[in-house]
C-alpha cells in the first residue's frame, strides 16, 4: 500500500503547519519540512518543539534562505527529500507540497489512487517547443548566467543579463538533456526520488548548470524525471488542483469552496485562503475519514474561467490597427447569422445553399474545426482569426469570387459583430432565438466544462439561472447596440414573420424564403 512522505517547504505561519503535519500524518503518511532560513527562529521552535514526539515528522539537516526564481528553492527541496529518503525507509512516494495546500480528498482515497497508478506525476512539457511560458523570457533563462534575485536585487539582476548579453557571454544546454518544464507541485516514486539524488551527486555539470538558470524549480526536477524515467512510467500532469487568474496572480479558495474542491480530479489543492478557518477544518476531517466516495466533475477550471469571464467576453482579440483602417469594401454584403444553438443556424445555412447561390461559412470565429480554404496561413488559428478578422473576410469574398457572403456567429462574439457593423460595407444581421429549455441547457453546460457527466444534478441546476441569464444578457447587449439591418427570426413567431425576416435578411423573394424557414425540423434540439 502507498506510504506518502510529504516534503513541505514553507517560511510562515507555524500554527498552520503544526496542524498540516499533524493532520497528514495521523493517517500513517510521514513529512519533511524544509522551514526557510530567512524566517524568524522562535517560528522555527514552536515547530520543532510541537511535533518533537512525532516519528512520521523529520527536517531537512541544513536550512536555507529561500528567494523565489532562485536555486534556493530547488536546494532547499533536495535537502528535505535526502531528510525523508534516510527517515522514513518504507515511503513508496514523495509528494510536494506548500504550506497553503491542503488534501482536497480522504488519505484511503489518495493511497489507493497512487497504488492503481504506478507512475510518477508531474508537468513536463518540452522547454524550447511548447507554449508553457506564455510572455517574457525563455531561452534566456538557461543560457544567460544568474546569480542574483530579480525580486530584491532587480538592478544587479537585469545589469549582469545586460553585461553578458553585450559581451556574447551564452553557454551551452548539458548536450545530453533535453530541458522540460512544468509546475513544481509534483508527486514521485521512491526510485525516481532515490535516482534523481543518485544523478545530482554524478552530475556536478548539471547541477551547475541549474544552479544559475532562472526559475529552476520550474525546470530541475521536470527535466530529470524525464531524462531518468521511461515516458510510458510519467503522467504530465500535477496532482495539485491550483488555477491562476488572467493577471498571473493564484486563485485563493474559501470556505464556499468545499463542494467545488471534492469534486476535481485532483488529491491537493493550493492556495487555501488563510482565513478560511471552516474549510481547513472540514478538509482536515476528511483527510482521515474512510469509506468517502467522490463524484468527480473536473469541471473547475472551465467554471473559473465562464464566471470570471462574464463581462469581459470580446475584449481578449483586441484589433489591430490595420484591421481598423481597412474595409471589406464598399460594395459587399456581410451576411450574418447570429445564434446561441449552432445546429440551427447550420440548418439553416444548408437551407440557404441549396436555395441560393451565396456562399456560406459556418462559426469559423468559434469552431476552430470549421472548413475553412487554404488562405496562406491566416486561417490556420483562432488568434489569427480574431486577430485578421477584416483581413480574413477580405480573403473569403475574393476566394469565392462573391460580393455576398453569409458567415455564422455566436451571440458571444460582440466586439466582431461591432467591427463589422462600423465597416464601409452593407452589414446584415439575422439572430435567430430559440427556446431554452432546462435539459437543453444541462446539457449545455456539460458541453462546455462547467460540469461533468458525474456532477449531482443539484449543482448543475443550480447554474441554470447564470447560464440562462448569460443568454438573455448576450442577446440585450446585441439591442443595446443598435445594429443597423438587424432582423429576428424567433422560434415561437408565426411562420410569415419569420419568413418576412429571412426575405429582408437575404434580399430574396417571399417563396425562397419562405422554403428556407419551413425546412424540416429547424428548431430541433
Amino acid at each position: 500500500m502507498a506510504k506518502i512522505a510529504f516534503i513541505l517547504l514553507c517560511h510562515k505561519d507555524p500554527e498552520a503547519i503544526i496542524r498540516q503535519a499533524q493532520s497528514l500524518t495521523a493517517a500513517g503518511d510521514c513529512m519533511s519540512i524544509h522551514f526557510d532560513a530567512s524566517a524568524k527562529s522562535e517560528h522555527y521552535d514552536r515547530i520543532r518543539e510541537a511535533l518533537r514526539d512525532n516519528p512520521n515528522v523529520t527536517f531537512a539537516k541544513k536550512r536555507i534562505k529561500c528567494g523565489w526564481g532562485e536555486w534556493s528553492l530547488v536546494a532547499a527541496t533536495l535537502n528535505a527529500v535526502e531528510a525523508a529518503i534516510e527517515a522514513f525507509p518504507r515511503a513508496t512516494h514523495f509528494y510536494m507540497l506548500s504550506g497553503d495546500c491542503m488534501a482536497i480528498k480522504s488519505a484511503e482515497y489518495a493511497h489507493d489512487y497512487l497504488d492503481r497508478h504506478d507512475r510518477d506525476f508531474i508537468e513536463s512539457y518540452d522547454y524550447l517547443n511548447s507554449d508553457w511560458i506564455k510572455t517574457g523570457w525563455k531561452e534566456e533563462r538557461l543560457i544567460y548566467r544568474h546569480w542574483f534575485n530579480e525580486r530584491t536585487q532587480k538592478k544587479r539582476f537585469y545589469a549582469m543579463f545586460e553585461l553578458q548579453k553585450r559581451l556574447g557571454l551564452t553557454r551551452e544546454i548539458p548536450h545530453d538533456i533535453d530541458v522540460m518544464i512544468g509546475s513544481q507541485w509534483w508527486c514521485l516514486r521512491r526510485q525516481t526520488i532515490e535516482e534523481i539524488i543518485d544523478f545530482s551527486k554524478k552530475r556536478r555539470d548539471v547541477m551547475r548548470f541549474f544552479a544559475t538558470t532562472w526559475i529552476p524549480d520550474e525546470t530541475f526536477f521536470q527535466t530529470l524525471v524525464r531524462h531518468l524515467v521511461p515516458e510510458q512510467e510519467i503522467e504530465s500532469r500535477t496532482l495539485t488542483f491550483l488555477m491562476f487568474t488572467e493577471y498571473g496572480m493564484p486563485v485563493v479558495f474559501y470556505n464556499d469552496h468545499y463542494d467545488l474542491l471534492l469534486s476535481q480530479d485532483f488529491l491537493f489543492a493550493r492556495k487555501i485562503s488563510p482565513e478560511a478557518l471552516e474549510l481547513k477544518r472540514r478538509l482536515g476531517v476528511l483527510f482521515s475519514t474512510e469509506g468517502v466516495t467522490f463524484q468527480i466533475s473536473n469541471e473547475g477550471r472551465t467554471l473559473f474561467n465562464f464566471l470570471s469571464n462574464k463581462g469581459r467576453i470580446g475584449r481578449r482579440f483586441a484589433p489591430r490597427f490595420w484591421e481598423k483602417e481597412s474595409s471589406l469594401g464598399r460594395e459587399r454584403e456581410l451576411l450574418i447569422i447570429v445564434c446561441k444553438k449552432w445546429h440551427v443556424a447550420k440548418r439553416m445555412v444548408e437551407r440557404i445553399r441549396q436555395m441560393t447561390n451565396i456562399p456560406c461559412v459556418e462559426y469559423l470565429f468559434n469552431d476552430e474545426a470549421c472548413h475553412l480554404p487554404d488562405l496562406g496561413g491566416i486561417q490556420s488559428t483562432m488568434g489569427k482569426r480574431h486577430r485578421h478578422r477584416r483581413a480574413l473576410m477580405r480573403m473569403l469574398f475574393d476566394y469565392y469570387k462573391t460580393d455576398r457572403l453569409v458567415v455564422c456567429m455566436d451571440p458571444a462574439n460582440l466586439d466582431l459583430l461591432e467591427d463589422f457593423g462600423r465597416d464601409r460595407s452593407t452589414t446584415r444581421l439575422l439572430e435567430i432565438e430559440c427556446q431554452f429549455s432546462d435539459e437543453y441547457l444541462i446539457d449545455h453546460i456539460v458541453r462546455a466544462g462547467l460540469a461533468g457527466a458525474c456532477t449531482p444534478r443539484e449543482k448543475v441546476e443550480r447554474l441554470l439561472p447564470t447560464v440562462r441569464n448569460d443568454m438573455i444578457h448576450e442577446s440585450d447587449q446585441m439591442r443595446d447596440a443598435e445594429f443597423e439591418n438587424h432582423h429576428h427570426l424567433r422560434e415561437m413567431d408565426p411562420s410569415e414573420v419569420g419568413v418576412r425576416a429571412v426575405a429582408d435578411f437575404l434580399t430574396v423573394p417571399s417563396a425562397t424564403a419562405e422554403a428556407i424557414v419551413n425546412v424540416e425540423q429547424l428548431f430541433a434540439d
